[in-house]
């Protein structure tokens, strides 16, 4: 149990709440645009899915990272640069998760079969973004993006408009609230020649942009709603959605950075699952 936490922390498995929930929505769309009917086991194998490719996506980041990682105070205590999972155990895990998530995307239908390279690629090359371009909180939110999507073309077989929507919603949201994150190590990516948002736009510039890319997510979300005709209830969770991303930016300043972990883990973890919860009860009643 013990290696198990350790794999689990490696991967930041709570952080599955960021996805996930937009992962159901697209689900529950899915089931409720067509006449598909509820299958346990298609939900597992979605379910499954999400794991499976997280784990590939944050194991590879955390292997990646592993100098990087060693050499910044914040981080240094990581399983890998602190000796607690080795590179080699980080790798095989990272190995293993993927082949189980190509495998079980392609027990699902063949388009999530040929899909799963391309998610794969997305997902773990982020990780190696920022040491090339400030664009990697995009690539971050593109690599979350892909679930609710994905998890309509396991209902379906196809693409529709509806879950690429919901897509944008997750691309905005997620590179927004990670530029947010990114300010702890702004200085010393700066030193290291690593590149983010923070890093070249310092302070209120990081912030800014952080605010512009939440003002699209909600755009995106109206978007979703009106093309979907969603009912009442939907539009109160886009409401608390919306209440709860105010909060994280006000929480948040260039001389007030102590709130990140709360802005970032706990407040994105509740707007997640208020949007699920209101967006899926929308569409059952």
């Amino acid at each position: 149990m013990t290696t198990i936490r350790k794999y689990m922390s490696m991967v930041k498995f709570s952080h599955t709440i960021f996805a996930m929930p937009f992962a159901l929505v697209g689900y529950t769309y899915a089931l409720t645009s067509t006449s598909a009917e509820f299958d346990w086991v298609l939900l597992l194998q979605v379910v499954l899915c999400m794991v499976f490719a997280r784990n590939t996506a944050m194991g590879f980041n955390r292997w990646a990272d592993r100098d990087i990682d060693a050499e910044n105070p914040r981080t240094a205590m990581r399983e890998i640069p602190s000796g607690q999972i080795s590179p080699r155990a980080a790798l095989i895990f990272v190995v293993v998760n993927a082949l189980l998530f190509v495998v079980t995307a392609a027990t699902i239908n063949r388009l999530t079969l040929w899909f799963s390279p391309v998610a794969l690629f997305v997902v773990m090359g982020y990780s190696l973004a920022k040491r090339f371009t400030a664009l990697a909180h995009i690539i971050l939110g593109l690599a979350l993006a892909i679930a609710p999507t994905a998890a309509y073309i396991a209902v379906t077989g196809e693409f529709a408009v509806a879950p690429v929507l919901l897509s944008g919603v997750v691309l905005a949201w997620v590179s927004g609230f990670d530029i947010i994150y990114a300010m702890q190590d702004a200085e010393f990516d700066r030193q290291r020649g690593l590149h983010s948002i923070p890093a070249r736009f310092p302070g209120w510039g990081a912030l800014i942009i952080s605010i512009a890319l939440h003002a699209v997510c909600l755009a995106m979300v109206c978007w979703f709603g009106i093309w979907c005709e969603f009912n009442w209830l939907f539009w109160v969770g886009v409401v608390i959605f919306g209440g709860v991303l105010t909060l994280e930016h006000l929480l948040v300043t260039p001389t007030r950075q102590t709130n990140i972990g709360i802005a970032f883990g706990t407040l994105n973890g509740i707007a997640s699952l208020v949007f699920a919860t209101f967006a899926i009860a929308s569409m059952l009643l």
